[in-house]
């Protein structure tokens, strides 16, 4: 007896289809937009300080170091207004031409980086022109995550929106670990001299090839079905953003709350403990990037682990375990670092990156689960662009400043245990969002 083997029908076979390609793009466009953001990040505690805040470095390097921290954590100023246009814009003509947009700024402002003239070529000029730089990739990294989570969301089974909804999420540890193994790369072949000169720009100029092969990838994409039906009801008079804030300002205040100690806790892990192992630790910097290479791995493991199980135990379920996970671990990881073993190092970077998966995989899907359709992406966008500001905006100036007043680093983990219980709380005043329909008729 002959056995046959089930052919999927043609809607069928195109429907998986197009996700492999909504989850293809979202991923990969994510990721380009974060090695941008990250290069930076890994950069300003390399040699951004002394480059361009040459005065501050001469008479007190801790002071420019301070700067150049607060230049990435400028940027985040920059992100709700990114989230408001980009919302307004995405919630209005469809998530797809504004993720196209959005990478395109990132990636422009990035590569003028890598051709910025320092403070001794141009003076007062290069800071301002890289503060200037930093806005652009702030408004542009507030407007990406938000359309890239909800296409990615909105293109997935009701069963599987957290797995879904974790691809766009693991496109920033992903982008976390290009950004540091580029910066591995540059700095094991060319010495730290040669960095510090020139070499740095490098990963800066990369980003123009990688935002290129970003838009042909999400160009393959059809727009998110949910934005399709919602535009057919659409009443040409609507107003998105104002009827967001007048009617879902306790959801938007929610989910800021919610990021707050991953945030925290991440730009710790991709800003600040490379700095600190290289200046206060004397570790090599191309084993402390190839240590946060590893972590990012892991980061990138347990963000998919995270988004799993947020469909199997429930969203709300697995942040509570998430942040309880990460309080635990935030002042013992400390006395690895501490111990200036490169070994310990690593095990407590990797450790650290299991709580901030499980406190990052359902996000996508929490966050489009509790607002409407109408304002969903500007919902999403802006809570975590707030979200973003009050929890790694200024991280690693907070964690810089804690060691230079107090002279102990565990502290650092106490700050990290306060923005843990934060979100701890807030996520813990949502009703689980699973199975709420994300559809305008309320189909699932």
């Amino acid at each position: 007896m002959s056995t046959s083997i089930p052919i999927p029908s043609a809607p069928q076979a195109t429907a998986a289809q197009e996700s492999r390609k909504v989850l293809t793009a979202t991923l990969v466009g994510t990721a380009i937009e974060w090695y941008d953001y990250f290069i930076y990040a890994q950069a300003a505690g390399l040699v951004l300080g002394p480059l361009f805040f040459t005065p501050f470095a001469k008479e007190n390097p801790s002071l420019s170091l301070l700067l150049a921290f607060a230049t990435v954590g400028i940027a985040f100023l920059f992100r709700p207004l990114g989230a408001i246009v980009c919302g307004h814009l995405g919630d209005r003509f469809g998530r797809k031409r504004v993720l196209a947009m959005t990478l395109i700024l990132m990636g422009g402002a990035t590569t003028l980086i890598g051709v910025l003239p320092g403070y001794a070529q141009i003076g007062v000029l290069a800071p301002i022109l890289l503060i200037l730089l930093r806005i652009l990739q702030g408004f542009s990294a507030g407007g990406e995550w938000g359309g890239a989570a909800l296409m990615a969301v909105e293109h997935a089974p009701p069963g599987r929106r957290s797995f879904f909804g974790a691809f766009p999420q693991i496109g920033v540890p992903l982008g976390m670990i290009v950004a540091t193994g580029v910066l591995w790369l540059v700095t094991t072949t060319l010495g730290k001299e040669r960095f510090a000169e020139w070499g740095w720009r490098l990963p800066f100029l990369l980003s123009i090839a990688l935002v290129v092969v970003g838009g042909l990838i999400r160009r393959t994409v059809e727009e998110s079905p949910v934005f399709l039906q919602m535009q057919q009801r659409r009443k040409a008079s609507s107003a998105p953003l104002g009827q967001l804030f007048r009617q879902h300002s306790r959801e938007v205040v929610l989910t800021a709350l919610i990021f707050v100690g991953n945030n925290a806790a991440g730009y710790l892990l991709v800003a600040f403990f490379i700095s600190y192992g290289q200046r206060v630790l004397q570790l090599p910097a191309p084993q402390l990037l190839a240590a946060s290479t590893v972590a990012a791995f892991g980061w990138l493991l347990s963000t998919l682990a995270g988004g799993v199980l947020g469909d199997r135990w429930g969203r709300v379920r697995t942040f509570q375990v998430g942040y309880v996970l990460l309080a635990l671990w935030a002042i013992p990881m400390w006395w690895l670092i501490d111990s200036g073993s490169m070994g310990l190092f690593l095990v407590a970077v990797l450790v650290l990156s299991v709580p901030l998966g499980l406190t990052y995989g359902p996000q996508a899907a929490l966050y489009a689960e509790m607002f409407p359709a109408k304002v969903r992406y500007s919902g999403v966008s802006v809570g975590y662009a707030l979200g973003s500001i009050m929890g790694g905006a200024f991280a690693a100036t907070i964690a810089q400043w804690i060691i230079t007043s107090w002279g102990q680093s565990w502290l650092v983990g106490l700050y990290i245990v306060l923005m843990s219980a934060i979100s701890f709380v807030a996520v813990s005043c949502v009703k689980e969002t699973a199975g709420v329909s994300l559809h305008a008729d309320g189909t699932q």
